[in-house]
């Protein structure tokens, strides 16, 4: 069995590792390990859930000597909070038993307390692309000697619209940096800022992007409406030692308020909510409560499906079928961890059958499908999304707008005369056959003096 000593890590290191539990290494771990220690460039592709944190971490402080500058050596960049401080705790765990000065900086709090945090010298830096930037351009913040680069769910990142200040801040580092970029997808925009950043780099790929996790149980039901689906979600809760740890999905912030405000009566405190209008202190209130099994349901978004590292989650509820299909894969991700067996449930209306199938599609193979529980209450409450659109024309408001075409009703006798132009003009042809004025009025003069 491959060991986490084959990877000939520091006596330091191999404790630390002990002492969190982890006994051997993930395919991304053992690959990447001996690219990053070569200098190279790397890219590496893996799922969302297969330990690509300790695929950098690692061989980075494998190498990481000790010093006392100020400036410092690595910088780590991740696209939001959460993640910011889930790799902090896990570099400072993997260092434990070294002397490595971790520092942590993200938006949302207060910059002053940052810039007098990063003024006391540091020798890893993970952050969020904004709070960096702000700080760079400060001049707290000093990135000229910087020797590695590290940029984590960058598929993640270019969706949330960093890529102005992912320029911005490799114009801050040095030239000569090793580049290592993780995501779970390979997209067009990943591409071209490996090409405009990227020298040569090695790629390290883990299972294809958007292959179903092996160890996850998929179903799914048809469900007509939103309402609908609160009362199934209800009927399936109401299950607490079965579903004793469970993530909902929703696909925007303004659903999961109302299914959260919904749920409101039916699990009060068993519940949470966290998307990118909380508040910082909130979300990270809400994760550790999670994490610690003090609320049983955690309803979220898209934003949040990536590269949280929540353990023993039980369930995942594809509330809202994600538009692309990728997402449903870093959904289900949150369950299945290592190694251990994972449950999803997703829930399809007749608009979203399309995207199922995309999704099925992509995994070359089906959901299986269960009977919808009669038990459960077809609601006919629609939320403003789902109603017929009102067309409003001539003050009257329809449900269905016109279909072009004939009239809705005959003429009047005296609408279908032809207009012939007025009496005035009718007589005026009568008498002189032509126009009176017909031609240029000078040349007519002309003619009559003849």
């Amino acid at each position: 069995m491959y060991s986490f000593e084959n990877l000939n890590l520091t006596s330091q290191l191999l404790d630390a590792i002990e002492d969190m539990g982890f006994t051997s290494p993930t395919p991304i771990q053992s690959e990447a390990h001996s690219v990053i220690l070569s200098g190279k460039d790397l890219v590496g592709i893996a799922q969302t859930g297969t330990g690509k944190s300790l695929a950098y971490l690692l061989p980075i402080l494998k190498e990481m000597k000790f010093s006392k500058q100020d400036n410092p050596r690595v910088l780590v960049l991740v696209p939001t909070r959460e993640l910011v401080l889930q790799v902090v705790e896990q570099t400072e765990s993997l260092a434990k038993y070294m002397s490595v000065r971790v520092l942590g900086l993200y938006g949302g709090s207060n910059i002053n307390t940052q810039k007098q945090e990063a003024s006391k010298g540091s020798d890893i830096v993970v952050a969020t692309p904004g709070r960096l930037y702000d700080l760079a351009l400060t001049r707290v913040l000093n990135l000229k000697d910087i020797k590695k680069l590290v940029i984590d769910e960058v598929d993640v990142m270019l969706d949330l619209g960093f890529r102005f200040q992912l320029n911005n801040i490799l114009e801050f580092l040095p030239d000569k940096r090793q580049n290592m970029m993780f995501s779970a997808t390979m997209t067009e925009e990943v591409d071209a800022l490996i090409d405009d950043f990227f020298k040569s780099p090695e790629r390290v790929s883990i299972a294809l992007s958007g292959a179903p996790l092996e160890n996850i149980a998929q179903q799914c039901y048809a469900v007509p409406n939103f309402f609908t689906k609160k009362n199934l979600l209800v009927h399936i809760l109401n299950n607490k030692k079965e579903f004793n740890k469970v993530l909902v999905f929703v696909s925007s912030k303004k659903n999961a308020d109302r299914l959260f405000e919904a749920l409101d009566g039916n699990f009060g405190q068993e519940m949470g909510i966290i998307h990118s209008n909380k508040s910082q202190n909130y979300r990270i209130r809400t994760i550790r409560q999670f994490d610690q099994g003090d609320i049983r349901i955690l309803v979220t978004t898209d934003v949040m499906a990536r590269g949280l590292d929540l353990e023993n989650v039980s369930h995942v509820f594809n509330f809202d079928t994600p538009a692309y299909p990728e997402n449903y894969i870093h959904r289900i991700g949150r369950s299945g961890r290592a190694e251990k067996e994972g449950k999803s449930i997703l829930f399809f209306t007749e608009k979203e059958k399309e995207s199922k199938e995309a999704i099925e599609a992509m995994m070359a193979q089906k959901i299986p499908e269960l009977d919808f529980p009669e038990e459960v209450e077809i609601s006919k409450q629609l939320i403003p999304e789902e109603r017929p659109k009102i067309v409003v024309s001539r003050n009257r408001k329809t449900e269905i707008a016109a279909t072009p075409g004939g009239a809705f009703h005959e003429k009047k006798e005296k609408n279908k005369k032809t207009n012939l132009g007025g009496s005035y003009k009718r007589e005026l042809a009568k008498k002189y056959k032509k126009p009176k004025t017909r031609g240029d009025k000078n040349v007519n003069k002309l003619r009559k003096g003849k």
